[in-house]
């Protein structure tokens, strides 16, 4: 990289790395906002659909969360080879336009049926194989506009951000589309989604204009800015003929480590945006035109958003210490998820809705400590390779949230079919005391998984070495 060293000591840096990390932020939000509709808006899509149950929408859970997962390396190699900013225009476009399309499964149109449960299936594994890489191609983009101190807080902002749009989704949603007690709904859900659809395509317009891969190729980035980034770094930003190390990517037991650990993260963290705001509705009451239920939906996203930045300051502030590298990005994750274990313990016995939400709020909290330290390891280790390993670990966390999707579903299905046979009627004859009763020991049975699940990632964090590069692991 041939970067002068000649800057003038007055010479104030410029500051466009905070102009780019707005962008990924911003384009972060977007990403929740587009993920967490599908969830709210489950009820109501099973309702349109004749489904018997939320947990029969089991299927689009899993298919988004498979193909994110199968398309995440290809989409982050492409990334280390040719730059994010032109994956990230690819990516966007590509899932703004099935978002839009959501909406328009099972419309009538001229009498006409566009699709039905198995299109809907369909349109979310495309959705999902879209938004693939997104993440990666991010961490790769702070990975050449950071130095390595602040990467772990990048990563909490960028992470912040989308748990915080996360957050706000479920009131966003309340307002535009269930209405409330004082106003009528302004937008069916399908038009909803159409709507959340353009606002991708209005983020492109924007990021093809101010974003480039590289600080030395921004026309308003100074000399200062350049060498304070480039500060400690060994090796420059070229994306051409990258050779990928896939011994090390898929064959070493401390990488493995990683991503097993983001496996179970992601699995016990993917009930807050499924089956968690239909579990509040069905088994506490909570109303949709509720403004309390609302804020408790949106719980876990607003505490995770706290979360996200709190561990990437903090695995920063280890590290600016002199805490060793290794510590320095365990200890948030660890201590995290050993908390998230115990509070979907207790939140499996819980009785009332406050209690049950904080639970499970502070559960995405402890659990969202180690995203900026899990991320900025990626960076650590990856260095040119970032977005390929950041694929490697994100296609783990989206295994997890198919496996979660899937298995939780069935689990909720399963005690709704026991207490049916027991009953001697169908599944959509069941009263409410007994369609309630199945409900309570599903959710119970999927957060003792949960608490498991969470036990094992903060297990994991143990064999997970920030300490190498991706080469030396390739040995």
């Amino acid at each position: 990289m041939n970067l002068s060293t000649d800057v003038d000591p007055t010479e104030r840096p410029t500051a466009v790395r905070y102009e780019v990390l707005a962008l990924a932020c911003s384009l972060s939000m977007i990403t929740y906002l587009d993920r967490v509709s599908f969830g709210a808006a489950g009820t109501l899509m099973a309702e349109d659909f004749g489904l018997a149950t939320e947990g029969s929408l089991k299927g689009s859970y899993t298919a988004f969360a498979i193909s994110y997962a199968l398309f995440e390396i290809p989409s982050g190699w492409w990334g280390d080879l040719r730059g994010p900013r032109r994956v990230l225009l690819r990516i966007v476009s590509w899932w703004s336009i099935f978002t839009i399309l959501t909406g328009l499964v099972g419309l009538r149109v001229a009498g006409v049926t566009l699709g039905g449960l198995g299109t809907l299936w369909i349109v979310r594994f495309l959705f999902g194989a879209g938004e693939a890489g997104a993440y990666p191609n991010i961490a790769r983009a702070l990975h050449n506009w950071f130095p390595a101190h602040e990467r772990g807080a990048a990563q909490g902002w960028v992470w912040m951000s989308g748990r915080l749009m996360g957050g706000l989704t479920p009131l966003v949603w309340m307002l535009l589309v269930s209405g409330t007690s004082l106003t009528a709904p302004l937008l069916h859900w399908r038009v909803a989604f159409c709507a959340f659809g353009l606002i991708g395509l209005a983020w492109i317009v924007v990021f093809a204009k101010r974003f480039v891969d590289r600080p030395e190729d921004h026309p308003c980035v100074n000399q200062a800015e350049r060498t304070y980034i480039a500060a400690g770094r060994t090796i420059g930003v070229e994306f051409d003929h990258l050779r990928v190390p896939r011994r090390a990517l898929f064959l070493n037991p401390r990488l493995w480590c990683l991503y097993l650990m983001y496996f179970c993260a992601n699995y016990g963290w993917y009930f807050n945006i499924t089956y968690f705001p239909g579990c509040l509705e069905t088994r506490f009451g909570t109303a949709r035109d509720s403004l309390i239920g609302s804020l408790y939906k949106g719980g876990p996203l607003w505490l995770g958003a706290i979360g996200c930045l709190l561990g990437g300051y903090l695995t920063d502030r280890l590290l600016r210490g002199g805490m060793r590298r290794r510590w320095a990005r365990r200890l948030p994750g660890m201590a995290g998820h050993f908390a998230s274990a115990s509070c979907c313990l207790a939140a499996a016995y819980s009785t009332s809705a406050l209690g049950f939400s904080t639970l499970i709020a502070f559960s995405a909290f402890f659990n969202d400590l180690m995203m900026g330290g899990a991320w900025a390891i990626c960076q650590d280790i990856g260095r040119k390779r970032t977005a390929v390993l950041s694929s490697c670990m994100n296609m783990a966390g989206g295994l997890g949230a198919a496996c979660a999707g899937w298995i939780s579903g069935s689990i909720l299905e399963h005690y709704l079919q026991a207490q049916a046979e027991l009953a001697g009627v169908d599944e959509l004859r069941l009263s409410p005391q007994l369609r309630l009763a199945a409900q309570v020991n599903g959710n119970t049975a999927n957060l003792l998984i949960y608490s498991a699940i969470y036990l094992t990632a903060a297990l994991l964090w143990f064999g997970i070495d920030p300490e190498a590069s991706l080469d030396d692991h390739n040995k």
